[in-house]
């Protein structure tokens, strides 16, 4: 069966590749969700059903807890800075506080383990330092220029190459034209 658009054995190769993250995340999360669910019933073959159950549902109150009280201490910080008239200063690890709660509320031992590290202050510090570095190292590495020059440059790279300089013309219902000219749309 066809679709009509035109095959050919060089297309496979000018597409671009997929990447490392898009490619293994689905099996990375497939699998971490198979290991929960293998671990919670070794525990509640273990323990009890009604124990398992019971460790689901503390981490789910703990984690809206934590969750709850991270949301607000951020909200206030943001609160104070805005009438400092400043900009509010870095989260103070909101964020891995907030993320450590969200990971205590889904439902599995694994994630409840890695939310409970999370809310560790050294660890929220170490993983900080360690991301601030990584975002760092990523933006000078990034192409220089704001988003007026991104979209110059997605504008130049367009696959038939061609750039058409135009000037749209409006007539009113009488089909007079314009009252005033209008300059050309060129830098």
């Amino acid at each position: 069966m066809t679709t009509g658009a035109p095959t050919s054995p060089s297309s496979a190769s000018t597409r671009p590749r997929r990447s490392r993250l898009r490619t293994f995340l689905p099996l990375g999360v497939a699998a971490w969700v198979v290991l929960e669910i293998w671990l919670l019933t070794v525990v509640a073959g273990a323990a009890s059903g009604l124990a398992v159950f019971l460790l689901l549902l503390a981490g789910v109150v703990v984690g809206s807890v934590v969750v709850k009280r991270a949301g607000r201490r951020a909200f206030q910080n943001l609160n104070e800075a805005l009438q400092r008239g400043g900009s509010p200063s870095g989260g103070s690890g909101n964020g891995f506080v907030m993320l450590g709660g969200l990971l205590l509320m889904i439902p599995g031992l694994i994630s409840d383990v890695i939310g409970l590290v999370l809310l560790i202050p050294p660890v929220q510090k170490a993983l900080g330092k360690r991301a601030e570095r990584s975002l760092e190292r990523r933006l000078r590495a990034s192409a220089p220029g704001g988003f007026g020059d991104a979209f110059q440059q997605a504008r130049i790279h367009r696959p038939d190459g061609k750039v058409v300089q135009g000037e749209v013309i409006r007539h009113d219902e009488r089909g007079d034209a314009p009252r005033e000219p209008r300059p050309p749309l060129t830098r």
